[in-house]
């Protein structure tokens, strides 16, 4: 499992977004590692200094335990621009075919997102998609208002106001939107002759043949076709229809079941049906925009 506990507790922490102080309930844990699995032994490692709030992105290639730096930040900016936007978005996806827990667009973006600065239209919706997605369980609304019926001079809800419910989202919108926004205060690093850039080239490509070749599988196969249809005319009222096709074909697949299910999220429905229609990413995200 990539995304530890300690992580997932600082998920749900909005400062730990924002750039702010934030840490782990243990104060004896200063630094966090999360290794996140992309394909052929190359694997994306994100170090985080949860006392400074630094973070090192690197790349673990095959037969290597340590890996090569990609790219340093300090806790609020700027990030490096260590990361193509198509290349983080190809291989989240791929994390997000092999790991369930990890849907795309959702935690892997996220934390990740910093590093690919671009300002697409497609590259921004499915950031904040991925900020969306970052859900908190909350505590039941307090019941309120009078233990016993009031004067109908009292009755009105001016005299019992509801208190304050806590949201699920650990982010508001207009903080999404504040994170979001293009950052052009990146420094380019690829340039550098310590920059892996054909071990990264290497990920990359192989983590987009592995896409090109789930058209192909058994279940994927027999609803290509309804799955080109949403492609081509970019209709998602279609998607319940391929849902159904693939349930019926026996799909037991969870990210491909959890990304076509209501509640519909167009992000995440479209790099599916873009996926199992063989299609190069972003194509329908695109025409949604």
């Amino acid at each position: 499992m990539p995304v530890s506990e300690a992580l997932r507790r600082l998920a749900l922490d909005p400062r730990f977004w924002t750039g702010e102080s934030a840490t782990t309930d243990d104060a004896d844990q200063r630094e966090l590692r999360v290794t996140l699995p992309v394909t052929g032994g190359y694997a994306l490692v994100l170090d985080l200094d949860l006392a400074t709030g630094e973070r090192t992105l690197g790349l673990r290639v095959p037969a290597s335990s340590e890996p090569v730096q990609l790219g340093w930040a300090p806790a609020d900016g700027p990030f490096p621009a260590a990361l193509r936007w198509p290349e983080l978005d190809l291989c989240a996806r791929v994390i997000a075919w092999e790991d369930p827990t990890l849907p795309h667009p959702g935690l892997v973006v996220a934390l990740l997102s910093p590093f690919a600065p671009d300002d697409d239209p497609a590259a921004t919706a499915t950031r904040q998609a991925a900020y969306r997605s970052l859900r908190r369980e909350v505590a039941p609304a307090v019941p309120h208002g009078p233990e016993q019926t009031p004067l109908p001079l009292f009755a009105s809800d001016d005299w019992w106001p509801s208190p304050p419910a806590e949201s699920p989202q650990v982010l508001d919108e207009a903080t999404i939107t504040a994170i979001t926004e293009p950052d052009f205060a990146f420094r380019e690093v690829r340039g550098g002759s310590r920059f892996p850039a054909e071990s990264l080239a290497d990920c990359v490509r192989r983590a987009g043949e592995h896409l090109r070749l789930v058209p192909h599988q058994q279940w994927y196969a027999d609803t290509w076709q309804l799955a080109r249809a949403i492609l081509d005319t970019g209709d998602l009222q279609r998607i319940p229809a391929l849902l159904a096709a693939l349930t019926e074909a026996g799909c037991d697949h969870p990210t491909v079941l959890d990304a076509l299910s209501e509640p519909l999220v167009p992000a995440e429905a479209c790099w599916m049906v873009e996926t199992l229609a063989g299609a190069m990413p972003g194509t329908l995200l695109a025409r949604q925009l």
